[in-house]
């Protein structure tokens, strides 16, 4: 157990009720009735994942505790709206430069990402509320401490935020095998770095909605990196176009 997890009904309603950022909750599938009617709605209109298990998850998890069956992930840390993003590169006078993740689950690599966000002076990171790994006590240990520096919004539709962010002036730049290579494009000005998840990469209609397709060179056996490793060497390409180097 840590203090990723709270369960109860009166504990999680009043984390509910607080307004805190919640990551997931778990409610217990069989014998429930209507108890958590209440909760169901809540999650529902505040956008909340949530998932039905049965009770030897949940008792598992809890470490056998009374769950009263139901449980909440919380985040270690607030997440940010994207507007604030676009506000803190306002606010410094500097193009938007952003990291979005097409659903990666991995918490160390969102971690090693966010390190790497702050490091090249990323406004800041967005990640789906579905699908993806969201800010853990895993992520922020990761991180090295990055995580309380660095604006991450969480958003139930990446392809809208997308759209919403090219409107707004910023060139969105996918990276997927088979793009331009990265070194032969201009990644300077108002730009999103999407990068994919570890297996997949971006999913079709994210890849659908970028302005390019980026790629680095491969020349070994391998075809693929590892999706922090591959982010950090794209942001840092940003950071030396923006340079002039």
């Amino acid at each position: 157990m840590n203090d990723e997890v709270i369960y109860g009904r009166n504990a999680v309603w009043e984390l509910l009720q607080s307004g805190k950022p919640v990551n997931k909750l778990l409610f217990q599938s069989e014998g429930t009735g209507g108890r958590f009617q209440d909760m169901v709605s809540h999650a529902r209109g505040h956008q909340i994942p949530f998932q039905f298990v049965d009770k030897v998850a949940l008792d598992r998890l809890t470490e056998k505790a009374k769950h009263q069956g139901v449980l909440a992930y919380v985040s270690p840390r607030e997440y940010a709206e994207v507007e604030d993003i676009l506000a803190l590169a306002k606010d410094k006078g500097e193009d938007p430069f952003i990291l979005v993740l097409d659903e990666v689950e991995d918490p160390h690599n969102l971690g090693a990402l966010i390190r790497t966000a702050d490091a090249a002076g990323v406004h800041g990171v967005i990640i789906p509320k579905r699908r993806s790994v969201s800010l853990t006590s895993t992520v922020a240990k990761t991180s090295a401490g990055a995580i309380e520096h660095v604006l991450v919004a969480r958003v139930g539709n990446l392809v809208q935020t997308l759209k919403d962010l090219q409107k707004a002036g910023c060139w969105v730049s996918g990276a997927e095998a088979g793009g331009t290579e990265v070194y032969h494009s201009d990644l300077t000005g108002s730009r999103v770095i999407v990068v994919g998840s570890e297996g997949k990469g971006l999913s079709r209609l994210v890849k659908e909605t970028c302005d390019e397709i980026v790629s680095l060179p491969m020349r070994g056996k391998i075809n693929s990196l590892n999706a922090s490793v591959a982010g950090s060497i794209l942001l840092y390409e940003v950071v030396r176009q923006r340079s002039g180097r």
